[in-house]
């Protein structure tokens, strides 16, 4: 590696945090962060809830450049495969999603079983007979798969931490949003797909960025003013929290309906109705200030590196990785309790796809601002800083002020360190 890869610039005297925007275009950071960071961190995997059709139930998904199987097998085990036929590399399962008690390769038709193992072997003859004696022509399981809350995650160095130690602060919200119904939380329709033409952690910072909402999402505030029951004020207040490891959240409160228990007038006295039920149940299970932060309280969270949490009129699970420095694919999928009725279900569904869906308010808006992000680097190399200092001087930051996007900076800086000390070397 021959470009020396640039450090954050960091002077809380002065009360300045840049971050060089050569991080947003280099090839060399590009190749250090798939060795420091996606190589070597816990990646969400998917949702207990994907795999609840019992034995068999699998997905197929792609994380951080890798095929996997998340698979639910005849034994009840939970397990993440990799996706690679050991013979020659072809993709063994080619569906998505379904149930199944074994895999066939179409390239030479060995089959597998749901646990992974060999199970039959085309042309056996010709093979010694202890040809997988040592099971190293089954299907290979990640190195290291665990869950929390329903979230299951993978990480690809078998000597990362505990998942417990790598969450640090986001198990307190993650408890949050599994809280939401004592019946538990289930995925609801299909995973959404879509591009960026923008460095992935454009994405990141926008994720959990307050400061933009106003002058971004502009039209959406002015929708909420002026809908049927519409509102006279759409301010939104509360605080950042720097959540350990580079994860971080803005905790804050809105005046959107959220069908977890916020009513608004729009939704008429059968909403009122239902939301008082929901909330009276919440308060005799999680009690009084539990259920009143459940409830009530709006969360935006980024779990470093990739995953984003956002818990507002709606629940969106958001993960993304990076194809080339200014390219990324992006999978996100709707949360819901998994005992609510059809009218809390139709409205949260309105929700997620009014604001938070591919084409709602916010993320048309979103995907515009970041590739214009992108499109300025390469346009002005001259101008070599981004600033991301807003409320450094701050004891408690606001949910609108940088202090979350720093927490992430750090961590990102602290684990390429290693790649720049070897680059200096």
């Amino acid at each position: 590696m021959t470009e020396i890869i640039k450090s954050i610039d960091e002077n809380t005297e002065a009360g300045r945090f840049r971050v060089p925007r050569q991080a947003f275009v280099s090839d060399a950071v590009f190749e250090a962060e798939r060795d420091a960071i996606f190589n070597r961190c816990w990646l969400y995997l998917g949702h207990e809830s994907e795999l609840a059709d019992g034995p068999g139930s699998f997905v197929a998904r792609t994380v951080a450049n890798r095929d996997l199987l998340f698979i639910r097998d005849r034994n009840d085990v939970v397990r993440a495969l990799f996706n690679v036929c050991p013979h020659r590399g072809a993709t063994v399962c080619r569906e998505k999603k379904g149930k199944a008690k074994s895999f066939q390769c179409m390239y030479h038709g060995w089959v597998f079983k749901d646990t992974g193992e060999l199970m039959h072997l085309a042309g056996e003859s010709s093979y010694a007979k202890d040809f997988n004696a040592d099971g190293s022509v089954n299907l290979q399981p990640v190195p290291r798969l665990d869950s929390y809350a329903g979230f299951y995650f993978v990480c690809f160095n078998d000597e990362v931490e505990s998942l417990p130690d790598y969450l640090a602060g986001a198990k307190e919200y993650l408890d949050l949003v599994a809280n939401h119904s004592p019946a538990g939380m289930t995925l609801v329709g299909g995973t959404q797909e879509y591009a960026i033409r923008a460095n992935w952690k454009l994405l990141v910072e926008n994720s959990f960025d307050g400061y933009h909402a106003e002058a971004t999402h502009a039209t959406y505030l002015d929708y909420l003013m002026n809908t049927n029951g519409g509102l006279t004020n759409v301010k939104l207040q509360g605080n950042a929290y720097d959540l350990g490891n580079g994860h971080a959240v803005v905790e804050y409160t809105a005046p959107w309906g959220r069908p977890v228990a916020q009513w608004i007038p729009m939704w008429g006295e059968e909403g009122k109705i239902e939301m008082d039920r929901v909330y009276a149940e919440l308060v005799e299970r999680l009690g009084p200030e539990k259920a009143e932060q459940v409830a009530h309280k709006n969360r935006n969270m980024v779990i470093f590196p990739n995953l984003v949490i956002n818990d507002i009129m709606a629940i969106t699970i958001r993960t993304f990785y990076p194809v080339k420095p200014d390219y990324m694919m992006v999978n996100g999928w709707a949360l819901a309790a998994s005992d609510e009725n059809e009218w809390r279900r139709k409205f949260r569904l309105f929700n997620f796809l009014e604001f938070l869906g591919p084409g709602g308010f916010a993320t048309p808006d979103d995907v515009e601002a970041l590739e214009k992000c992108q499109a300025g680097y390469k346009a002005n190399t001259s101008v070599p800083w981004n600033d991301i200092s807003k409320g450094m001087h701050k004891k408690q930051p606001s949910f609108d002020d940088e202090h979350q996007m720093r927490a992430f900076w750090r961590e990102w800086n602290r684990r390429l360190e290693t790649i720049r000390q070897e680059a200096g070397k």
